[in-house]
């Protein structure tokens, strides 16, 4: 059996990546990009720091800076209508996953044509869109990395997964710097959800030896950095092993895929519009004490490699370190429950069903260790309350 492994073309990485825009850009043969990103960046002056990089070589960049999080058919498609609009021959994406799933989309959907729908898992997206330049201004859906992208249809409320080397980025531009003013509670989510790719990606049934190494290298940087960069987002260092985990976080998960946490998480996204990475830590402690009997060596090196146990520890005791310090991390970090977030119970409850049913066609449950019924799913979200 072989593994598959598709990565940019280009990755460049460190302080300062950012700035080697315009050389990757000549490097690709392109000189008219579209900037992809969202209000915030353009208020933190980040969008107009790359217009500058770039007018110092004598290019330049229109800024589309309409996209949401939890990106949508709707907002894509007027991403769309603005890259068909110009002569646009490359994509620079600029932000957290949500802009770099926008432009991911808005690539395949300007150059090939046809409806966000037509694009989703199972289909196997091969065909080639704008070239897209992925600038990374989070540590934690390693999307610069990944041959993913997720759209949420508003007329169902489905989130779409969206799957093919046709998504992957030809270049990854991976600059620390650009975390240092992350607020909080986005270093907290984000860094949740890379940790998560990690976990996952390394238990999931399409691990492999490749996905394996970069899921453990992901969890040592990340494991103890986390609550670093959350308590002081000035710490450089902290910062910089956060972003590198994230990095080779998306880089594992690509390889080996998501499983359950990812499945279940999707659809409270979807209807209850909780960030990626928070719904994903509410529900990786429960997830992962219903999978570890399936894998419990596996999760038992999570634990190690996070460093919450050594290896003088049996896989039973990494496994009850690992569940305490994921709670723990959930506790320091202030990830609400789904009724501290504000979520109506009621509504939860009588959308769980459909919510379960999202999952398993989103095909990520099939990776887990332990692959869930419908009706385990149900029960483990009415266990988040």
């Amino acid at each position: 059996m072989t593994n598959q492994v598709i990565l940019p073309r280009i990755m460049q990485l460190g302080a300062g990546a950012s700035e080697a825009i315009p050389n990757v850009l000549g490097s690709l043969g392109c000189s008219r990009p579209l900037l992809i990103t969202d209000k915030m960046m353009v208020q933190l002056g980040y969008a107009a720091r790359i217009q500058d990089t770039l007018a110092a070589s004598g290019l330049r960049a229109d800024i589309f800076a309409d996209t949401v999080p939890e990106p949508t058919v709707d907002s894509i498609r007027a991403g769309v209508e603005k890259a068909r609009a110009g002569d646009y021959d490359s994509i620079i994406a600029l932000g957290g996953g949500s802009p770099i799933d926008s432009a991911k989309a808005i690539g395949i959907l300007a150059k090939l044509g046809g409806e966000m729908r037509d694009y989703k898992f199972p289909r196997n997206v091969t065909e080639t869109g704008l070239p897209i330049i992925a600038v990374p201004t989070t540590a934690g859906t390693g999307s610069e990395v990944t041959r993913f992208t997720i759209i949420t249809d508003e007329q169902n409320d489905e989130k779409m997964l969206c799957v093919g080397i046709g998504f992957m980025p030809v270049a990854a531009l991976v600059d620390y710097s650009l975390t240092l003013s992350l607020p909080p509670r986005v270093t907290a989510d984000t860094g949740l959800d890379a940790l998560t790719h990690a976990i996952e990606a390394y238990v999931s049934q399409k691990a492999n030896l490749y996905s394996d190494s970069q899921a453990l290298a992901a969890m040592r940087l990340i494991g103890p950095n986390l609550r670093r960069a959350y308590h002081d987002g000035s710490d450089k260092a902290a910062r910089e092993a956060m972003m590198l985990g994230s990095t080779l976080a998306g880089v594992a998960f690509s390889s080996a895929s998501v499983a359950l946490v990812h499945g279940m998480s999707r659809p409270i996204g979807a209807f209850f519009h909780v960030p990626h990475g928070l719904s994903n830590a509410m529900l990786l402690p429960s997830v992962t004490a219903f999978s570890i009997p399936a894998a419990a060596d596996r999760y038992a090196d999570c634990a190690r490699a996070m460093g919450v146990a050594t290896g003088q520890d049996s896989a039973e005791q990494a496994n009850a370190k690992l569940l305490a310090e994921l709670q723990a991390l959930n506790d320091e970090l202030q990830v609400p429950t789904p009724a501290q977030f504000g979520i109506d119970r009621e509504r939860f409850f009588q959308l769980m069903p459909t919510m379960a049913q999202q999952a398993l066609a989103s095909g990520s449950p099939g990776n887990n260790p332990r692959v869930p019924t419908v009706e385990q799913m149900i029960e483990l979200y009415r266990s988040l309350w």
